[in-house]
């Protein structure tokens, strides 16, 4: 199976590092903006964001990001398939990428029980609702003139064999380097991965892995992510109070530039397509001053 235009086209375009910033959807409108152009202007790729069925619609948001910005590709990450129709999510999909074409990326995922769940919806069979929805997606009349990337967020073996004969690829979040090479083994050559890479710029141990865990402290309620992380080896040691430090340490790249610029081309070297740094920092100018910070070290020289 090769790799098509559009995987391709997506590969080229995206460079070897884009952002993930949680903070940036809670913010006011304008502030999105700003902080999407900033990245833009430091040479970034691309900047993701994630939705949260009854708090933000992420397609919304990004189609305001694309309005205040000039060359950056954005990402879904994950457009939440319990918060809308599939045919609703494939007409939106398709108008952002004729309005904007080769700058939008699709990345669809099921989310998590207990999020879904306080939405009043039975959280199922997540496997095979997204298989139903990417049915329904490829069922609907709209299609876009401009073809348009479509990853899903897949973490265990049997969703990334459906990203693979699904979609264009993967997106992976709250991983270690080992996955991205157990991903990249299931996906083949020829399909995009994107891994989420949290960062905290500060090379005190004690500093940086107090920050590191008010991140892991979070998702180590989620039983989609301690899964995983069972299948890649840890154990309910490593789980207790936020996390051990050999687990907060291959979640989290903290340290100096060097550091950080190492971890990213252990993503890279073990399969990764594109790099997603996500500055674990309390506001938006603190997360700019660390991407800024890591830029030279993280992006390929200007030409």
């Amino acid at each position: 199976m090769a790799a098509s235009e559009t995987v391709s086209r997506t590969r080229e375009r995206l460079g070897p590092t884009g952002v993930w910033l949680a903070l940036l959807t809670r913010l006011p409108a304008e502030q999105q903006r700003e902080g999407v152009r900033r990245i833009e202007v430091l040479g970034y790729g691309s900047v993701w964001g994630g939705e949260v069925v009854g708090n933000n619609d992420i397609f919304v948001q990004e189609a305001s990001w694309l309005c205040g910005s000039s060359t950056i590709t954005v990402g879904t990450g994950i457009a939440n398939i319990w918060a809308r129709h599939p045919a609703t999510a494939q007409a939106a999909t398709a108008a952002i990428g004729d309005a904007w074409p080769h700058r939008f990326v699709l990345g669809l995922g099921v989310s998590h029980s207990a999020i879904v769940e306080r939405t009043g919806q039975a959280y199922e069979r997540p496997l095979e609702r997204m298989r139903e929805y990417l049915d329904w997606m490829d069922q609907a009349p709209v299609k876009p003139f401009h073809p348009v990337p479509r990853v899903l967020a897949a973490l265990r073996p049997r969703m990334l064999e459906l990203a693979r004969d699904r979609a264009d690829g993967a997106h992976t979040y709250f991983v270690p380097t080992a996955h991205t090479a157990r991903a990249r083994e299931i996906l083949g050559p020829d399909r995009l991965l994107i891994p989420e890479q949290a960062v905290v710029v500060d090379a005190n141990p004690v500093a940086a892995r107090m920050v590191a865990r008010r991140h892991t402290e979070f998702y180590l309620d989620l039983p989609n992510y301690v899964n995983n992380l069972r299948h890649l080896g840890f154990s309910d040691e490593d789980f207790q109070d936020a996390g051990s430090d050999r687990l907060v340490d291959a979640i989290v790249a903290w340290g100096d530039n060097d550091a950080i610029a190492a971890r990213v081309r252990e993503h890279r070297d073990a399969g990764a397509d594109h790099v997603l740094l996500q500055p674990l920092a309390p506001d938006l100018d603190g997360a700019i001053s660390q991407l800024e910070e890591l830029a030279i070290r993280v992006l390929p020289a200007p030409a």
